[in-house]
């Protein structure tokens, strides 16, 4: 950790130093100027940025509030609890991560003043070159994509706990330093780190949590997201199923309600977009490229093909060529 990046993250704000001589409540005008507690980018973003980031209100119990952005809390030092449509409890230690849609209701209970999370206030827009950077498209890739935008109305959030993740953490510090000494072209030198910080992440399968899952159901999802990922070539439900000694019945109904997706569409995917990402990286033939992702029927490759990218895989080649 950089001392000066702590010295400058420790330090007590104008809000905290009020809260310390008396004040026993968070100032709302601060954050919204509405009634009901949104947290709005425009009282917290200059105008024009797409990110900027602050550290989390200590001393003070934050109340049940939600964000017009999506935010990104980084325990940099210490804990924080932190509370998830009211019922979901989340402890966030040094080095971990929390992603939050705009749909999530979140508090978060006193901090100390050794504990600095720092919250970043992320435009969905900023994530444009992230996601261009993701070529070799995931399940991960997807789930992100659903918690960075609003395509879902639901409240999700993803825990990343990625403390002993060396790159992870640099990347994230980096990103810190760059915002709090505002360096010269930081939004591209961020946009870039961010990306390199979601490819960093769709690495870490096993150390996700998944919102409003218990700890069973999160590990039977993250094992479902890797085997796919590992197996797509090969892979079929009944094998997931013994490894994890379900049902298959059993299994495809628990993938429906906690993917929004059954086993099938999630595998199908996985193949196109690697069908994909083989045709605009590789001089494989179409043949080729159909046997190397799974498919035994070239004709349903065709159809469904067209039916993902709205165009053959001859005319997706040279599109991105």
């Amino acid at each position: 950790m950089d001392v000066r990046l702590q010295e400058l993250l420790s330090r007590v704000s104008e809000e905290e130093q009020a809260i310390l001589d008396g004040n026993t409540q968070v100032q709302q005008q601060i954050y919204t100027s509405g009634q009901e507690f949104v947290v709005d980018s425009n009282k917290l973003l200059k105008r024009g940025k797409l990110i900027d980031i602050r550290h989390h209100t200590r001393f003070v119990h934050f109340p049940k509030h939600r964000h017009n952005y999506v935010e990104i809390v980084y325990m940099y030092r210490g804990t924080t609890t932190h509370i998830l449509d009211g019922r979901e409890k989340v402890a966030l230690c040094q080095g971990d991560l929390l992603f939050l849609n705009q749909n999530a209701v979140h508090e978060i209970l006193p901090a100390g003043e050794r504990d600095l999370a720092v919250n970043f206030i992320v435009l969905p827009e900023f994530f444009d070159t992230a996601f261009h950077m993701m070529e070799d498209e995931s399940l991960l890739r997807d789930f992100l994509v659903d918690i960075l935008t609003r395509k879902s109305d639901k409240s999700v959030y993803l825990y990343f706990q990625v403390s002993d993740v060396l790159p992870v953490q640099n990347l994230l510090e980096n990103m810190i330093w760059s915002l709090l000494y505002k360096q010269e072209y930081n939004r591209n030198i961020n946009q870039i780190t961010m990306g390199l910080l979601f490819l960093h992440l769709m690495n870490t399968s096993d150390k996700i949590r998944y919102g409003n899952q218990n700890q069973f159901d999160q590990e039977r999802v993250a094992r479902t997201l890797a085997y796919i990922e590992s197996h797509y070539r090969t892979a079929a439900l009944e094998e997931l199923c013994g490894e994890l000694h379900q049902s298959p019945s059993q299994m495809s109904k628990f993938i429906k309600r906690h993917t929004g997706h059954t086993f099938k569409e999630l595998l199908q995917t996985k193949r196109l977009n690697q069908a994909a990402f083989l045709l605009a990286t590789t001089e494989l033939t179409v043949s080729d490229i159909i046997a190397a992702v799974g498919y035994d029927n070239s004709s349903y490759f065709y159809r469904v093909f067209l039916e993902r990218y709205d165009m053959t895989p001859r005319e997706y080649r040279l599109k991105e060529r």
